[in-house]
This record gives structure tokens, C-alpha cells and sequence, in this order.
């Protein structure tokens, strides 16, 4: 598993099916990338001068969107994550 450093957070990306409006399957390189995820590890915090951390707003479990071409793409285990700093995601999305 992947252990974030800082204000770092892991995410695994959910790519969804997408289909144009006749009902055509679209292909790998044909898709937009999806910017959606749910988050699998959170980094402990920025650490600020004097000593305080500030811990990320999200924790593992929850499914959010983040900036487009925010983070570093990784593979481990045939599985997509993405590495990027807590500021990237937008919102966190509610059931």
C-alpha cells in the first residue's frame, strides 16, 4: 500500500463506462479522464513553522473530485491511484 507524506493523499480512481448518446461504448483512448475517486490513505498534515499540523479535510473512504490534471498517476496491482496534495480536491460527494 501507499503511504502519503505531508498534506498528500492517495486516491483510487473510479473510471466509469461512458457511452455517446446512440449507445456506442466508448474506448479506453476515446474517454475523458474522470476526475472522481475515492481516497485510500491520508498523509498526517502539513506541518507548519511552528510546529502544528493541519490534517487534510477528507479521510479514507470518501468519494471526491479533484482538479482535472492535479497528481501523479501510479500503478500498483493492476489497480490506477493518484498522488496529489489535499488543496487539489474540489469537493467531496455525498450520497
Amino acid at each position: 500500500m501507499l503511504k502519503p507524506l505531508g498534506s498528500r493523499i492517495v486516491i483510487e480512481k473510479k473510471e466509469q463506462e461512458q457511452t455517446t448518446k446512440s449507445g456506442i461504448v466508448l474506448t479506453d483512448s476515446a474517454k475523458e479522464k474522470s476526475n472522481e475517486g475515492e481516497v485510500v490513505a491520508v498523509g498526517p498534515g502539513r506541518l507548519l513553522e511552528n510546529g502544528e499540523r493541519i490534517v487534510p479535510e477528507v479521510q479514507v473512504g470518501d468519494r471526491v473530485v479533484f482538479q482535472q490534471y492535479a497528481g501523479t498517476e501510479v500503478k500498483r496491482n493492476d489497480k490506477k491511484y493518484l498522488i496529489l496534495e489535499a488543496e487539489d480536491v474540489l469537493a467531496i460527494v455525498e450520497a
